[in-house]
């Protein structure tokens, strides 16, 4: 399954900024986003995102950490892309719910870029073309 290059935001400036580039990126939360500023708000930043860069390709993912409570919220209200820790008993379970709506549930993060570290931004467009390897600092 291809996916495009993580991004990590932590907010709906950082999504603008994955997004502005026109490159397709996957939007990715802040590790256990899900547990404290929760699934309704992750739908309304992405939303509100692609709503200004509605050409631009790609998709998001929320990491609800161990939480399959909040993972099975965030299935009802729509989200199609999730990651659970795999030694949460629930997985298979939550899993199996996932892909009865379509949906996909990661037992790991990808390999990202996060927005918030100093420097991220200026390496942005490099990562986004594939280049794995781009240093901070």
């Amino acid at each position: 399954m291809f996916s495009p290059p993580a991004i990590i935001v932590h907010g709906l400036d950082h999504a603008r900024t994955a997004l502005r580039p026109g490159l397709p990126v996957t939007l990715l939360s802040a590790p256990g986003a899900a547990l404290y500023a929760g699934c309704g708000w992750w739908r309304a930043l992405v939303a509100a995102a692609r709503m200004e860069f509605p050409g631009t390709q790609g998709t998001d993912l929320l990491d609800c950490g161990d939480a399959p409570g909040r993972a099975m919220a965030a299935l009802r209200i729509g989200q199609r892309g999730l990651i659970l820790d795999p030694a949460c008993p629930a997985f298979p379970a939550v899993a199996a719910a996932a892909g009865t709506l379509g949906a996909t549930v990661l037992p790991h993060r990808p390999a990202s870029l996060d927005l918030a570290q100093p420097g991220a931004a200026r390496l942005l467009s490099v990562w986004l073309r594939g280049d794995n390897n781009v240093r901070l600092g």
